[in-house]
């Protein structure tokens, strides 16, 4: 720093006689001389080494000891040049010396000193965030430190999508065509069409007292009159309005779709501080939104779904890209099930997403939806398969599987019906899809399917090589699973899935017909003498579920065998008989009681899966037809995405 800056501050006026210098003239004749370094006393040298001594020590310690050098280093030295006084007038005249009482020249040093200190208090301060920030950081794991930055980068890509497109919906603008199949014909059997006004009367049973007692909340307690909800929604609210909105829609029930279509517009919400379960509200809300806009073509469902998946997407910020169970969807910070096998995520959730959100991705316009859920393909296209099974439990963090537990119910079974349904909603293309599907059926076949001693055939589960003969409610879904995917098996194996399929129906209804109220237990047994039997109390309820009646809507579409829609009117006889309650309907605590214990919970996929299910299975074959539609695993229909009408979308583009 110039000497010359400092003069103001500890230069003194010095005349004939002082102890300032001897007198004389200098340039300016008796006028006083601009004081230089050979003029300094003893004490102003002294003052100035203190200066560059305290001047030197802040620089070293600013360049080793603070955050980003370089930038507080800028502004010390930026700060510091208003200290110092403008340079000597030209011709060697002398500065004018400070005016008594402060004048202007104090004034600006007096400013420049407060600015000095300002400057000092601001690096002071950033030196303390930086110092907490990194604390932090350190405390942090590896992996959540890559995924604050992966988070980092994705929001600003959104960030910038959102500019470039004009806005937060950023959607691209699709001209909605009627699809085929929204609304169809009149049965034109009398007796079939009774039965169907029945199932469309179920519905607004449901529909009406979910209204009077539960409106807005997630579901209904049907006996107790009020609202219920589950954790796996966290603070999101509106289940059974988002799960029914495609019930209502193709049951024509006009008043009740417009007054759920305005409930989403203006209150579905998801900027929410809450943990939810990803597999659930992607089958429920986000495949019921897309349903909704595909049928409807109501702009509103198009844009809510595509919230909630971006909302959804800091799941896939895992070491592998395989999703966490379990996301609060303000902080983006995700984990898994305590109980699931150390921490694993679970194949039929993260196997759960792939028809959504592809469909997410050709509405958005935004491909980052459906390469995460193909990322998950490239994982376990590098694991291998015990026996050619897929393990019910995958870490995240290694990529390796957990516990060798594999079962085609629960903790596995959408995953299957979502390799089938990924290749028929692509068009047929999805060739890899169907590979693994196809060889999955095959491991299943040697492995895990078998018949008991009654002629009954049943899928049993696998556990470390080791047999358990048992079979979930849910593992019912699979005899419309193996009819679906009949067409695309090899020519000779076409007859055989049908049979399979017919198989696991017939094995499911004998479920039902064992019981006292003709309804399923959650599971049954083929061990210890019984055939389709639930031999312990914790797996003899009945909640509603959908997947028999889901079977039997698959088998009368393929085989159009009445038997199956006479199987199906028995369960609506139960339904009636044991589960409909004045304020709705309620699932069971025993259906091996003669008397009702009612769970008092109406099911939100009662009326998204059940009872739509049912409707179908007493419709004609042109409402919903399999070659335009799939049905997600919460029975949500989504479009086959067919080659030609995207080739039509581009070239309107």
């Amino acid at each position: 720093m110039p000497a010359a800056s400092l003069l103001p501050l500890f230069g003194s006026a010095a005349g004939p006689g002082t102890l300032g210098g001897p007198a004389g003239g200098g340039a300016g004749g008796g006028g006083r001389k601009a004081a230089g370094p050979g003029a300094f006393r003893l004490t102003e040298k002294f003052v100035l080494l203190l200066v560059f001594s305290a001047f030197i020590t802040l620089c070293f310690g600013a360049i080793f000891f603070l955050p980003d050098s370089s930038k507080l280093l800028s502004g010390v030295f930026f700060h510091s040049a208003a200290l110092q006084p403008p340079p000597p007038p030209p011709g060697g005249q002398p500065r004018a010396p400070p005016q008594p009482g402060g004048g202007p020249a104090a004034g600006a040093v007096a400013a420049a000193a407060a600015g000095g200190a300002g400057s000092l208090e601001r690096i002071r301060a950033d030196h303390e965030r930086a110092l907490r920030e990194a604390k932090e950081t350190l405390q942090k794991l590896p992996e959540e430190i890559r995924r604050d930055i992966r988070q980092d980068k994705e929001k600003l890509l959104q960030d910038a999508r959102g500019r470039k497109e004009g806005g937060a919906p950023g959607l691209p603008q699709r001209l909605f065509r009627q699809p085929v199949g929204a609304v169809g014909q009149e049965p034109t059997d009398p007796a079939v069409r009774q039965r169907r006004d029945k199932i469309k009367e179920m519905m607004k049973h449901a529909w009406d007292n979910y209204k009077r007692y539960a409106w807005g909340l997630n579901e209904l307690k049907p006996i107790s009159k009020q609202g219920h909800s589950s954790n796996l929604f966290g603070n999101i609210q509106g289940a059974t309005i988002v799960d029914a909105l495609d019930t209502l829609y193709i049951m024509e029930m006009k008043e009740e779709f417009k007054e759920a279509k305005e409930w989403v517009e203006k209150n579905l919400d998801f900027n929410v501080n809450a943990e939810i379960s990803v597999f659930e509200v992607n089958i429920r809300f986000v495949g019921g939104l897309l349903s909704a806009y595909y049928l409807s073509g109501e702009e509103v469902f198009r844009k809510k779904a595509v919230e909630l998946g971006e909302k959804l997407l800091p799941a896939f910020n895992t070491p592998t890209g395989i999703p966490w169970a379990l996301l609060n969807i303000k902080s983006g910070i995700g984990r898994n099930w305590p109980w699931a096998s150390g921490g694993s995520s679970i194949l039929a959730e993260f196997g759960t997403l792939h028809l959504e959100f592809v469909h997410l991705s050709h509405l958005s316009g935004n491909p980052v939806f459906a390469e995460k859920v193909m990322n998950i393909r490239k994982v376990l296209s590098r694991l291998d398969k015990p026996e050619g099974l897929y393990p019910n439990y995958l870490n995240p963090s290694s990529g390796q599987w957990g516990q060798h537990h594999v079962s085609i119910g629960g903790l596995g079974d959408s995953f299957y019906e979502y390799l089938l349904k990924a290749w028929l909603m692509s068009d047929k293309t999805d060739e890899e899809g169907k590979k693994m599907y196809y060889d999955s059926v095959q491991a299943m076949e040697t492995h895990l399917i078998r018949k008991s001693s009654g002629g009954l055939t049943y899928i049993a589960e696998w556990k470390g090589g080791l047999l358990e003969h048992k079979m979930g409610h849910l593992t019912c879904f699979a005899g419309g699973m193996f009819a679906l995917g009949a067409d695309g098996a090899p020519s000779d194996k076409t007859g055989h899935h049908i049979e399979l399929g017919a198989e696991i129906a017939r094995t499911c209804h004998e479920s039902y017909d064992r019981t006292s109220m003709k309804l399923g237990p959650e599971a049954f047994r083929f061990d210890g003498g019984v055939e389709a039997i639930a031999t312990r109390q914790n797996e003899k309820y009945y909640i509603l579920r959908p997947e028999v009646i889901e079977t039997y809507m698959y088998m009368w579409r393929l085989t159009h065998d009445p038997k199956y829609r006479q199987w199906g009117w028995e369960a609506v006889e139960a339904l009636e008989k044991h589960c409909r309650v004045d304020g709705g309907y309620s699932g069971l605590r025993d259906v091996y009681n003669n008397h009702e214990s009612h769970d008092d919970v109406q099911q939100s996929f009662f009326l998204s899966e059940t009872l739509k299910y049912l409707y179908l299975l007493f419709s004609e074959d042109d409402l919903l037809p399999f070659e335009h539609w799939v049905f997600n695993t919460e029975a949500h229909p989504l479009p086959v995405l067919h080659k030609d009408e995207e080739n039509k979308e581009e070239n309107q583009k």
